[in-house]
């Protein structure tokens, strides 16, 4: 399974929802699970993946069945040699993961890919990831610049 993951920060704490998937072009998630975290780090700019990155792991604690890969909002390297999120949470759970951001990062180092009928691209960038990333967003349903799958899990997240 796949898993699409997103975070809503409720101070002090926070809620983690995930959808899963198994091809990336699935409208429909074959797993819904969102899990309230009570307390998270305080936000450092350019260690953002230190508030994230737990909360994510819990709900990786309660996700049927083995993760193959890991969708996170936000990017995987903000640049050659400087790991964001997704490359902090290969390395501290081995599963593949692609980022998909809204906003490029300094420098723009990620793939920018247009989905649906945007004119506005996602930035994709990925770690632990041996097929093509951008390719793989592009292939995700949706006729909207956001994924159908990353657009529910969105909203599951804010609904929790």
């Amino acid at each position: 399974m796949k898993l699409a993951v997103d975070v809503d920060y409720r101070e002090p704490g926070a809620v983690v929802a995930g959808v899963g998937f198994v091809q990336w072009g699935d409208a429909v998630p074959c797993w819904r699970g969102c899990v309230e975290v009570p307390t998270v780090a305080a936000y450092r700019p350019g260690h953002f993946f230190e508030r994230e990155l737990p909360c994510i792991q819990a709900l990786l604690a309660v996700a049927p069945g083995p993760v193959e890969l890991i969708v996170v909002d936000g990017h995987a390297w903000l640049g050659p040699g400087r790991p964001g999120l997704g490359a902090h949470l290969f390395e501290a759970v081995g599963v593949a993961v692609v980022g998909v951001a809204k906003r490029p990062f300094v420098g723009r180092h990620a793939t920018e890919v247009l989905h649906g009928g945007s004119a506005r691209p996602l930035y994709v960038t990925a770690a632990g990831f041996d097929g093509d990333a951008a390719a793989a967003v592009a292939s995700m349903h949706g006729p909207h610049r956001l994924p159908t799958l990353l657009k529910q899990v969105d909203a599951l997240c804010r609904a929790c």
